[in-house]
């Protein structure tokens, strides 16, 4: 890992008004674009005119309501997923301007070959077009001085489609798997410090510890909704009942690299808890 730091605040510029981006804004204090990242003239007419020292992506398709949307848009998704990041990176790199890219952890699923999850130099094992064009995104980005940030299933203390408290809520069928999840608010403060530090590579950014989907649920009955109810179900019976059309990501991230950053967040399992108390105050 190389880094460079700034003897100043950075100015950081964001790209991607989606839900993530609007609080990267808010939180760095920093310029937000609604530019479609594919345009190169107007990224490279934007970064001249605001001249910033680090250009944070935080713009890329997902797809509504979910990620089965870029099974039959795979144009679509390879030019917001895979172009876009590298129009920035080439409008980013001769002008000395850092890049922060945010990738996902959906490139892996399954069992780790290590003890603590999916580390960042491991090969991806991608089952979707949406998590392959995020693998391919990362293969090229990780050769320059990228900062490139993984997280997994936000979870966050507001209602939101993206937010993984609002989404299994309002699913009436669940698998019952383990995954490393990302606080909204532990991504936002770890952003910060590997900017100021001026880190490259890739790093994940999750919350120490595996939770199951039905850890999560039994909290937001406890917590937000006694009344509300759900069927555990298999993951092949998703395929079956015709819920699920793309091959969905389960795995656990390894977060060594973070902690030895000096990137310590708190447990998953923990915050979870904190942010439906938060969620609940919110409805209420």
């Amino acid at each position: 890992m190389d880094t460079v730091r700034l003897s100043r605040q950075p100015k950081i510029l964001i790209f991607g008004p989606g839900w993530l981006g609007h609080k990267l804004a808010e939180y760095l204090h920093a310029e937000l674009s609604p530019i479609d990242i594919t345009d190169k003239p107007a990224v490279v007419a934007l970064l001249d005119r605001v001249h910033p020292d680090v250009v944070v992506n935080a713009a890329g398709k997902t797809g509504k309501p979910n990620i089965d949307w870029c099974e039959d848009h795979k144009q679509e998704t390879i030019q917001s997923n895979i172009v876009g990041p590298l129009v920035l990176l080439g409008a980013c790199e001769p002008r000395g301007i850092r890049l922060v890219h945010l990738s996902s952890g959906c490139i892996f699923t399954g069992a780790s070959p290590h003890t603590g999850g999916f580390m960042e130099s491991d090969a991806p094992n991608p089952v979707s077009f949406y998590s392959w064009t995020k693998a391919y995104a990362d293969e090229v980005l990780q050769k320059f001085p990228v900062l490139i940030l993984r997280l997994r299933m936000p979870v966050d203390k507001e209602q939101n489609q993206r937010n993984l408290i609002t989404k299994l809520a309002g699913y009436a069928k669940v698998i019952n798997v383990e995954n490393s999840i990302t606080v909204v608010d532990d991504l936002l403060t770890a952003t910060k410090t590997l900017i100021e530090q001026g880190a490259t590579g890739i790093y994940n950014v999750a919350n120490p510890g595996p939770v199951r989907h039905e850890e999560i649920l039994v909290m937001y009955r406890e917590i937000v909704d006694p009344a509300h109810v759900y069927e555990l179900v298999g993951t092949e019976e998703l395929y079956d009942l015709g819920l699920a059309k793309a091959g969905r990501s389960n795995c656990v991230l390894n977060t060594t690299k973070l902690k030895e950053a000096g990137v310590i967040l708190p447990d998953a399992r923990e915050r979870i808890r904190e942010c439906l108390l938060a969620y609940k105050r919110r409805l209420s």
